[in-house]
């Protein structure tokens, strides 16, 4: 009898997540020892940037990773058009055949078509679904999700109260770079460059320099960047593991295989309560140092910091001591041996904990000698030399028949090198799951009827002009409900925040409070955690939940939307079918005609990048950001307890002369920075058909977003 070792895979519990953009960097998490890759897959997701896979190299890499114990999450989570959702459920359905062991999605579409393609196939909220509350949390599991991937903005606390609420796993992202926008919530890219983060395209122009000022007299404006340092929660691995998170993400868009390296052996360390080389982490990539600011509820200027010379020198040199940490295969999946000799030879059978078995035999002609002592420690040492390999000894079961048989190591390490070749042959096999049969349904442009009704939305009720009393839809914030006239209630929807970062109970009191007084139309729903608090009350859907096409619109419809602003990144060509409806219905749909687009949603101040505005002490909450050109960005925030800022376009978009072009039941002007006076001028503009008074954009509304990466 053998002795029993202890196999050297990961312990059960908390899952190490790494990045894989390409072949190199993928064998480099693996060899590394990650428990799971995520990887960009067909174009449909965040990572177009990276070198990403096709439907043949998808399958090569899953066969790679499921041969070695590690599981492989395909990202498809990207906004999408009605014109791609063919090609979205081919992705989907090429996903299911390789073997992958969940889907990465954000947009509704994905999740209703890979429900419908392959049932059996887990589904993760991506982190683009802004999902950062319990009851989003809850929402994805009502769905049929098996993992919400939060938002990256969270503290400890606020990620502890999603996970003891959450009924399905939660997934949280440890290290990498930190985007200035919100989860989800950035237009910046799109809008000032044509390339759509929400379509895995973003050039990265808030890491451009900008200059910051505060609105009150005397505060000149200085250079600041919207960069923000690396997140790194490392450090912070135990109370991770505490809270009862199930995956913690590495990112790593355009990074190397030795980042991926030495942030997995630091999160592997971490995770069983060693040492790590904290320096190599450092040095392999960082933003001047790193910030654990989000988590620690320290959201200051010391987040920020930007990529210096210095610290790419500091990665030039720290690579070699990285590529050491994958030279060699992490050994993980334990195996169990039985070698048993007779005079006639020896045969040497491998068996993995999920059932595959392999035997490997001496020469036929072999024939041993009787051994003078016992050979089973020296054998079980032979077999044991399993290094280089992604296979541990679990346990040796040495069987001597009419022996003991003398059998030289090096033909116990032949059987050993042979039989563990087989075993990963074996067990890079494809195991496909199940497909269904299934076709997108056709979505046909709806019939048009004249040109949209005008509708406004005010960023307060004293900035209502008195003309927009007589249009009959009106929009407020959830904060200006009270101050709404009676009179106009009935008309009036009241818009919930976009981001409820330490306010979710306060918006529920409140929602209650106006739910109990009545008078009001219905509600403006901007995350998928606020269907959970309407109730029963009549719905729409809003600019938070991303929707751009039409099979994302039914499912919200299936929600409870009785109707919703689509994304304004859907071009017009595209409008004419997000409403409509299988079987000749349809859905309201509304669409921006005026606004500034609020470019960025963050809970990161810009102007806490400025070293005399450590605090919010005595700010106005109202600032700019002005760009090289010298163009102006609006800075507002919220409330100081939800603590989120918008950074407005600095040009308004305007469709007022071609409203008859916009394919929607509704039209909307939104007035965010504008005083009464200027509301008013642009309504009598849009109400007469006029051309634009001033410098304006028509957004995105004549490109073709599907071309534009």
């Amino acid at each position: 009898m053998g002795a029993v070792l202890h196999p050297s895979g990961p312990p059960r519990g908390l899952e190490i997540l790494a990045p894989a953009g390409n072949a190199e960097m993928l064998s480099a998490a693996v060899y590394s020892g990650a428990d799971a890759v995520y990887l960009g897959f067909a174009g449909f997701n965040a990572r177009r940037t990276a070198g990403n896979f096709d439907t043949n190299t998808l399958a090569q890499a899953v066969a790679f990773c499921h041969a070695r114990g590690v599981r492989v999450h395909a990202a498809l989570n990207i906004l999408v058009y009605g014109s791609e959702l063919d090609s979205l459920a081919n992705a989907i359905r090429a996903a299911a055949e390789a073997g992958v062991d969940a889907l990465i999605v954000d947009d509704l579409a994905t999740a209703a078509l890979a429900r419908q393609i392959a049932p059996g196939l887990a589904l993760h909220g991506s982190t683009q679904m802004s999902i950062h509350t319990p009851e989003g949390a809850c929402q994805l599991a009502e769905m049929g999700f098996s993992r919400v991937i939060l938002a990256r903005e969270l503290s400890l606390p606020e990620i502890r109260a999603v996970v003891e609420k959450s009924p399905i796993e939660v997934e949280i992202f440890v290290h990498g770079a930190l985007c200035m926008a919100m989860s989800g919530q950035c237009m910046m890219s799109a809008f000032l460059g044509g390339r759509s983060g929400n379509r895995g395209a973003c050039a990265g122009p808030c890491r451009l320099p900008f200059d910051a000022s505060d609105l009150r007299p005397g505060k000149p404006g200085q250079a600041c960047h919207l960069s923000l340092k690396d997140m790194d929660l490392i450090p912070h691995m135990a109370d991770i593991m505490a809270a009862g998170v199930a995956s913690v993400k590495i990112e790593g868009r355009l990074r190397t295989p030795e980042y991926t390296a030495a942030s997995v052996v630091a999160c592997r360390c971490a995770r069983e309560g060693k040492p790590y080389d904290e320096a190599l982490v450092r040095d392999i990539f960082s933003r001047s140092g790193f910030t654990d600011g989000y988590f620690t509820g320290k959201n200051d200027g010391a987040m920020f910091g930007v990529r210096t010379e210095a610290d790419a020198e500091r990665s030039r040199l720290a690579a070699p001591r990285a590529r050491e940490l994958f030279r060699r295969e992490y050994s993980r999946v334990p195996v169990d041996f039985t070698l048993t000799v007779t005079e006639d030879g020896a045969r040497l059978t491998a068996a993995d904990r999920e059932g595959s078995r392999v035997s490997a035999y001496t020469d036929p002609d072999t024939v041993l000698s009787p051994a003078k002592n016992d050979p089973s420690p020296a054998l079980e040492k032979s077999l044991q030399k399993t290094g280089g390999t992604p296979f541990a000894a679990a346990s040796c079961q040495i069987e001597q028949e009419g022996g003991p048989w003398f059998l030289p190591s090096s033909m116990a390490n032949d059987l050993r090198r042979r039989c563990l070749d087989a075993l990963l042959e074996k067990r890079s096999q494809p195991h496909p799951l199940p497909v269904q049969s299934c076709t997108p349904p056709v979505f046909a442009p709806r019939p048009r009827s004249g040109q949209p009704k005008l509708a406004a939305r005010f960023a307060r009720v004293d900035q209502m002009p008195r003309q927009a009393e007589a249009l009959p839809l009106l929009i407020f914030p959830l904060w200006e409900a009270e101050n709404v006239p009676a009179g106009l209630r009935s008309k009036t929807l009241i818009e919930l925040p976009r981001a409820m970062y330490g306010i979710e109970e306060k918006v529920r009191r409140r929602m209650d409070k106006l739910r109990a007084e009545g008078g009001f139309k219905g509600f403006v729903v901007n995350n998928l955690a606020q269907f959970r608090l309407t109730g029963d009350s009549p719905v729409c859907g809003g600019l938070g939940l991303n929707v751009t096409n039409p099979l994302s619109a039914l499912r919200c419809g299936q929600l409870g939307a009785e109707g919703l602003l689509i994304h304004p990144e859907t071009p017009v060509h595209a409008m004419g079918t997000v409403g409509s409806l299988p079987e000749g219905g349809s859905l309201p749909t509304a669409a921006l005609c005026y606004g500034h687009i609020p470019l960025m949603l963050t809970r990161a101040c810009p102007l806490k990048n400025r070293p005399d505005h450590a605090s919010c002490a005595g700010c106005s909450r109202q600032g700019r950001l002005r760009d090289r050109k010298g163009r102006d960005f609006p800075v507002r925030c919220g409330l100081p307890e939800n603590g989120v800022r918008t950074v407005y376009n600095p040009v308004p978009l305007y469709m007022g002369d071609r409203l008859s072009e916009l394919p929607v039941d509704w039209a909307v002007a939104a007035f965010t920075i504008e005083t009464p006076q200027r509301a008013a001028q642009i309504l009598a503009l849009l109400q007469e058909g006029k051309p634009f008074d001033g410098e304006f954009t028509r957004g995105l509304y004549y490109s073709d977003p599907t071309k534009a990466q």
